[in-house]
């Protein structure tokens, strides 16, 4: 592990919890080191996510289903880690700076708009333990939401006032469709191979990730060279993040994931697991297609423990946690074009934290 040794100046505490989410697991996997910091990083940031939070909550609802829909994911309890990127990236110039809110709103109204598209495209049933939009009030609200959500998102970010943040944050939005065309296009063949892999979560994943932390650093007032380190590191967090979640779908805990083990399986989606699997056991692509042809609409128990029983034999579960590792390492290593400072330290400790969790 990384030195968490961390210079944070407090803020006010925060009175909602919004990072307990990646220090849920420091203590079950004997990480106090991880957890301390992770305390004082709330302090740091804490009345950031606050304002962050009571954004999103006055975010404008119409009395009709499209504003029930967005309502209801809005109300649900995220990680909101991409509004941290951009709460830290903003102080790496000057810590004094305010943290740009309609920034970091902005971000988690493009993710939340992704997501309820997401659910929509895979006919996902549920969604941080609860029912999802489609499923509450139809497809077709839940897609008119979540294209409402991004034009309030770029309403927000022209509010900032930085014509280049706004041209970027476009720019990835075409990036995320494009990889969502992709994994559509390999989607009920799962094509074995890891640079299709890498395109797909780089655009639908980490790309998003990436802007956040261009978008604080353009914000704070960060020259070019600094925004390309923060850009770079955004980008391998993103990827380590995904790799995590894709591991999660298999081993995870569903009361803490929020959602049934096995989806993206079931929705023929790619994984980093699998990929190493296949690569490692000529049986495991047989397995997964047969798991995945089960009309009842899940995996059966029978075809689950055969392709975990290939996982495990091969350590492809193990690999893809040291894979994840490696990428928040190299994230972490893009930090040292910055100057010392607690944005950095505390940046240091999200790349660390954002493999080390349970949901």
């Amino acid at each position: 592990m990384t030195d968490l040794a961390m210079n944070l100046d407090p803020a006010p505490a925060a009175p909602v919890d919004v990072l307990g989410v990646l220090d849920g697991v420091s203590q079950q996997e004997g990480l106090p080191d991880l957890a301390a910091a992770l305390a004082r990083l709330r302090d740091y940031v804490g009345e950031d996510l606050v304002q962050v939070e009571q954004a999103l909550q006055s975010v404008p609802r119409a009395k009709d289903v499209v504003g029930r829909s967005l309502e209801h994911l809005l109300t649900l309890e995220g990680k909101r880690l991409r509004p941290l990127c951009v709460a830290l990236s903003s102080r790496i110039a000057d810590p004094s700076r305010p943290a740009p809110v309609s920034l970091a709103t902005a971000v988690e109204l493009v993710h939340s708009a992704t997501l309820l598209h997401d659910d929509v495209v895979d006919a996902g049933s549920m969604r941080r333990g609860r029912p999802t939009a489609r499923v509450l009030y139809g497809n077709a609200a839940s897609v008119f939401a979540g294209d409402w959500l991004l034009i309030e998102a770029l309403r927000r970010v022209q509010q900032a006032k930085l014509p280049e943040v706004t041209d970027n944050l476009l720019e990835t939005i075409d990036e995320m469709i494009r990889a969502e065309a992709l994994q559509l296009e390999c989607r009920g063949r799962l094509v074995f191979d890891e640079a299709t892999y890498f395109s797909i979560i780089e655009g639908k994943t980490a790309a998003l990730f990436r802007w956040a932390m261009f978008a604080g650093g353009r914000a704070g007032g960060l020259d070019e060279a600094g925004c390309a380190a923060l850009q770079a590191y955004g980008m391998d967090l993103g990827v380590a993040f995904q790799i995590v979640d894709d591991a999660l779908d298999l081993v995870g805990d569903a009361a803490q994931t929020g959602k049934a083990l096995f989806c993206d399986l079931h929705e023929g989606k790619m994984t980093f697991p699998l990929l190493v699997g296949a690569a490692r056991d000529p049986a495991l692509p047989g397995l997964v297609e047969e798991a995945m042809a089960n009309e009842a609409g899940s995996i059966t128990p029978e075809a689950a423990r055969r392709v975990m029983d290939s996982l495990h034999r091969t350590e492809a579960l193990a690999a893809t946690q040291a894979r994840a590792q490696a990428f928040a390492r190299r994230a972490r290593g893009h930090l040292a074009a910055l100057k010392d400072g607690s944005a950095k330290d505390a940046l240091v400790l999200v790349a660390e934290a954002a493999v080390h969790r349970n949901k």
